[in-house]
C-alpha cells in the first residue's frame, strides 16, 4: 500500500498546491459543484457560499485553505482546515478532487498538508486535552470513503439528511400549556438565541463549551452573508421571556429552490418530552407550505443522544442520504467533547 501510495504522490506532483485568493472564487464553485454533480446528481454550492466561508471571522484564507492546479491552470483540488474554535479540540478538514483527477494521489497529498497545518492547533489547546480531526464521505463515494480509510482515519458516525415532501398541508401544530411563537425581532437577540442553542446542544454528541462573544460574533456572520436568511423563518417557542426551543430555518436549501431548510432545530432540557419539538417541525412545515416550497429537509446525527431522528420520523421526514464521519487523532489527552448521556 505505501509503494503504491508513493508512486500516487510522485504523479500528483506534476501540480500545483498553492494559496487559494479571492480570485479563484468562480473556478473553486466550478470544481465544488463538478463534485456535486458527480456524487450526487446535482451542484449544491453559489459563490456566496463560499465566500461566506472564506470571509468567517476567525478563518483565514491564506493559512487555512489549498487548491491544486494543473499546468493549464485548471484547479482539480480543493481543501478547507477548520480549526477556528476558541477551543479547537474537535477540528474539521474538507477536500474536493475533480472526478477526472481521482484515484491519482491528489487527494492524499491535500490530506497530508492538512493534518501538518493542524499540528500549528495543538499550542492553542490545554496539553491534557484531546484534540481529533474530522472528515466526511457520502456513503456512495467509494473514492472518499477509500482515501480516509487508507489514511488510517476511523469511521465513528453516520449522519443522515432526512427530507419530507409538502405534498398535502402539514397537520396544525399543537402547543404545549403556556408556549407561545414568535420570530427573531431584532439583530439584539441573537445573542438570546445562541444561549438557548447552547443549552439545548449540551446533550449533542460532540458538544465542547465555547466562549459565547466568539460565537455570537461567528452566527452574525453567518446570518449577513447569507442570502436566504429570513428573520421571519427564525422560530422561537417562548415561555413568558424563555426561549423553551427554536426551529431556524433558511428560505431555501442551497441546491434545491423547492426545498425549505431547517438549520438548527433544538428543545431546551425543562421543556423536553411535552410535544415541542414536533409542534415546531409542524409549524415550519406549514410555513414552508404556505411559501410554496414543495419539501423540507434537514441534516441530523443518525445516532443522535436525544432522539432527534425518532422525532423527525415521527414528523413524516424520511431518510434521503447517509454520509460517514471519520475521525483520526491528533493528540491523545482528555475528551472534554460530550459522548453521551
Amino acid at each position: 500500500m505505501l509503494a503504491q501510495v508513493d508512486k500516487k504522490l510522485a504523479y500528483s506532483n506534476h501540480f500545483e498546491l498553492r494559496q487559494a485568493t479571492e480570485a479563484d472564487l468562480p473556478a473553486v464553485v466550478d470544481l465544488l459543484n463538478a463534485c456535486a454533480i458527480d456524487q450526487t446528481g446535482e451542484p449544491n454550492t453559489n459563490p456566496s457560499q463560499v465566500l461566506s466561508d472564506w470571509t468567517s471571522p476567525a478563518f483565514n484564507l491564506a493559512e487555512s485553505v489549498r487548491i491544486t492546479v494543473t499546468p493549464e491552470g485548471q484547479i482539480i483540488g480543493y481543501i478547507e482546515v477548520w480549526d477556528i474554535d476558541p477551543l479547537p479540540v474537535i477540528n474539521w478538514v474538507w477536500a474536493r478532487v475533480h472526478p477526472d483527477f481521482e484515484g491519482l494521489g491528489i487527494g492524499t497529498s491535500l490530506m497530508f498538508w492538512a493534518e501538518e497545518r493542524l499540528q500549528q492547533t495543538l499550542a492553542r489547546v490545554p496539553e491534557d486535552f484531546r484534540v481529533v480531526y474530522h472528515s466526511s464521505s457520502l456513503k456512495t463515494h467509494a473514492p472518499t470513503k477509500q482515501l480516509l480509510e487508507n489514511l488510517d482515519m476511523k469511521l465513528i458516525r453516520y449522519f443522515w439528511r432526512m427530507v419530507i415532501d409538502l405534498e398535502e398541508s402539514p397537520p396544525q401544530p399543537i402547543w404545549p400549556a403556556g408556549i407561545t411563537v414568535q420570530t427573531l425581532q431584532d439583530s439584539n437577540d441573537i445573542r438570546a438565541v445562541y444561549r438557548a442553542f447552547d443549552d439545548a446542544f449540551q446533550d449533542h454528541w460532540g458538544h465542547v463549551q465555547q466562549p459565547e462573544d466568539e460565537m455570537v460574533a461567528e452566527w452574525k456572520h453567518w446570518i449577513a452573508s447569507d442570502d436566504e436568511f429570513d428573520p421571519e423563518q427564525w422560530y422561537l417557542a417562548m415561555d413568558g421571556k424563555e426561549i423553551a426551543g427554536f426551529c431556524l430555518c433558511r428560505r431555501r436549501e442551497w441546491a434545491d429552490p423547492d426545498m425549505g431548510w431547517i438549520n438548527i432545530l433544538g428543545v431546551r432540557r425543562p421543556w423536553r418530552r411535552m410535544g415541542l419539538g414536533l409542534a415546531l417541525l409542524h409549524f415550519a412545515f406549514l410555513e414552508f407550505h404556505r411559501r410554496g416550497k414543495l419539501r423540507v429537509g434537514l441534516g441530523v446525527d443518525a445516532g443522535s443522544l436525544t432522539g432527534a431522528t425518532r422525532l423527525y420520523e415521527k414528523a413524516g421526514m424520511h431518510v434521503a442520504r447517509e454520509s460517514y464521519a471519520y475521525e483520526k487523532e491528533l493528540r491523545p489527552g482528555r475528551n472534554i467533547s460530550k459522548q453521551a448521556l
